[in-house]
């Protein structure tokens, strides 16, 4: 039997990864493996979309005892240096901690900085830890479209805590918050509501705020901005499911504040597996999941279909011009596209 190793050198010599190789890769916490596994689930090829469903059915979901975070602020708010900070606490302990850091695509050139991974070039080394930049492409919200797989392949790769970090604030932060059990929002103080761009639906959506840079000359404004949200918080969020939003500061430079954070989030875990919400949380994700499963594979063979393609243009360009309503534009594409089943 080989070792994982030479499995891995193997698989770099293949166009098309083994299905029981690709298992057995994860099975055994390979980060290699695990990161072509990812790269099959992100693919827009049909021969690595059906084998990486198949892989994915094959472990379905086990991530039962792991901890799903949603991590989101404005940029400039530190948000990879905090999760590297964060990270490394986590690790330190010894939890194994998968890191999918979305980096923002252009709309323009659909190209992707991910730089994310030299950001966190000391976490990305830590033998606990994985970090994965992907691009965030068209995607609502600043996720990348195959997170949740990506999400599901680390947690079958034996990974514990599951950090996603969004784009930033502006977005629809509602697709985080669906695939994660914790959700924390990252905020300056002092920024003036302009930077912050943070909106009252954003800070509905929070279970935890933390201010981060609360250091040097910034750490009293940060404890100002921390009783202020506080003050805020409790006449518009009560408290769900045995859990009310907690404002917390931290220093990612000092890593001060971090461990309170860690805290609050095993406190909101047992509290919310003691009253059934968590897992009933899950169940309804899973659901969100399929039906979006389903929209988005709809939508990617209406507009591959090739009598809408021949057509699609001329209804454009009427529509554009005002010759022909966009209601009765999609209504005459979707019987096309009906009749060509």
């Amino acid at each position: 039997m080989k070792p994982a190793i030479d499995t891995a050198r193997d698989l770099m010599k293949k166009k098309k990864p083994n299905k029981s190789v690709l298992i057995k890769g994860i099975e055994q916490g390979d980060r290699f493996i695990l990161s072509r596994a990812i790269t099959l689930a992100e693919s827009s090829k049909k021969s690595d979309r059906v084998l990486s469903q198949e892989v994915l059915k094959h472990f379905g979901d086990q991530g039962q005892s792991s901890v799903r975070i949603g991590i989101t602020g404005v940029p400039g708010v530190g948000k990879s240096t905090f999760i590297e900070a964060f990270g490394e606490l986590l690790a330190d302990k010894g939890f194994k901690i998968a890191v999918l850091a979305v980096d923002p695509s252009s709309q323009v050139t659909k190209g992707s900085i991910m730089g994310d991974k030299t950001r966190m070039e000391k976490l990305a080394n830590h033998p606990n830890a994985y970090v994965r930049p992907s691009a965030s492409g068209s995607s609502m919200g600043g996720v990348a479209r195959k997170t949740r797989e990506a999400m599901l392949l680390c947690e079958a790769a034996g990974y514990e805590v599951i950090i996603v970090e969004t784009v930033g604030v502006g977005q629809s932060e509602t697709a985080v918050k669906d695939m994660v059990d914790f959700f924390l929002l990252l905020m300056l103080a002092g920024a003036g509501d302009e930077l912050q761009g943070i909106k009252k639906g954003i800070m509905e959506m929070a279970d935890c705020l933390a201010i981060n840079k609360a250091d040097g000359e910034n750490k009293n404004a940060a404890e100002r901005a921390k009783q202020e949200y506080s003050n805020a918080l409790h006449y518009f969020r009560q408290e769900e499911f045995g859990w009310h939003c907690k404002v917390l500061t931290c220093s990612s430079i000092s890593k001060k504040g971090l461990a309170p954070i860690w805290e609050a989030v095993e406190k909101f875990v047992e509290i919310r597996k003691t009253n059934g919400y968590f897992f009933e949380n899950r169940k309804q994700q899973r659901l969100k999941w399929m039906h979006e499963s389903i929209k988005a594979e709809l939508l990617a063979k209406f507009y591959a279909n090739e009598s809408v393609r021949q057509i699609s243009k001329e209804k454009e360009s009427k529509v554009m011009q005002g010759e022909l309503p966009a209601y009765f534009a999609a209504n005459e594409l979707i019987e096309v596209f009906e009749k060509d089943k």
